[in-house]
């Protein structure tokens, strides 16, 4: 690789995030959002060009991967513009509440012109979907995770995705096919089929069903529950305030951004999955009629 496509060693590159991740929330989207975008090299094995870069605003500074849309290939299936689906995942995890997806914004003054920027996590890459699933306490995160695909319908989650930071957080990453209105989840999540819908996701993905779909009917939502057979839990009665009213104020501003992002038949699937998520109450199988697995898989 050339000497100006090479990222920083790994021993400056972890520094780097630790600074990156030491920061707040808002001062991180601060700089990804209006710092000064510096290519330090370019990702390899990536199958878009895929930049890592630091983004500069005073004081601030944040690592953080840049996907330019100037370097998507292109997709029979999904149109240009795939970084728009990156900033569209983030503010799913956001308006869900799940906080698995690092901060991601688009930006229309990057180097090479117009797309995406995420925060570039400080993980261990020697881990992995499949190695941190045998740590039972991952799979409260990894079933939130699940249930998330299944929303943003995500084409391809391979176990490379998902990361563990040097803190022992959970994040996932490479959102770019997600959020077609065609069924196309293909994950390596399946172990995860079958459980219940967690809780904490009951009111967002009620909240979106209604908001999202909005030619569907409330009658045609079920009752907080319907679909387990594990019993009832304690987020199993909604107050009439988790409705589009109660919960405007809360998840308007991530919807907002969200509607610049995606088309209008994107987000009605996205309210109607939400709808058959809840409906079924666990996370689904496999659809033997389809391709399920990504490849590769990790």
């Amino acid at each position: 690789m050339p000497e100006n496509e090479r990222p920083p060693a790994t021993g400056d590159l972890s520094a780097l995030a630790r600074r990156g991740a030491s920061l707040s929330a808002s001062q991180r989207m601060a700089a990804l959002c209006h710092g000064d975008v510096e290519i330090l090299g370019r990702m390899p094995w990536s199958s878009n060009a895929t930049f890592l870069v630091t983004c500069r605003s005073g004081e601030l500074e944040v690592p953080a991967v840049y996907k330019p849309e100037a370097g998507e290939r292109p997709l029979w299936d999904f149109p240009r513009g795939i970084y728009r689906r990156e900033v569209a995942a983030y503010m799913l995890s956001e308006l869900c509440g799940v906080g698995l997806v690092p901060e991601t914004v688009a930006r229309v003054d990057a180097p090479m012109g117009v797309g995406s920027l995420q925060r570039f996590v400080p993980a261990d890459f020697a881990h992995h979907y499949f190695t941190v699933l045998g740590d039972p306490a991952t799979h409260d995160r990894l079933r939130l995770l699940a249930a998330l695909d299944v929303v943003a319908n995500n084409a391809d989650r391979k176990g490379g995705h998902v990361l563990l930071d040097t803190d022992g957080a959970i994040w996932a990453i490479d959102h770019g096919l997600c959020f077609h209105v065609e069924p196309k989840l293909r994950t390596v999540m399946w172990d995860m089929a079958g459980q219940p819908l967690p809780d904490a996701l009951l009111r967002p993905l009620r909240w979106l069903a209604r908001t999202a779909d909005p030619r569907a009917h409330d009658t045609e939502l079920p009752a907080a529950g319907v679909g387990r057979t594990a019993g009832p839990r304690a987020h199993d009665t909604e107050p009439a305030a988790a409705g589009t009213g109660g919960l405007q104020s809360e998840h308007g501003a991530w919807w907002a951004h969200l509607c610049d992002l995606l088309d209008e038949d994107e987000l009605r699937a996205v309210g109607r999955r939400s709808r058959q998520l809840l409906a079924r109450g666990r996370l689904p199988h496999p659809d033997p009629r389809r391709h399920h697995y990504p490849w590769p898989l990790v």
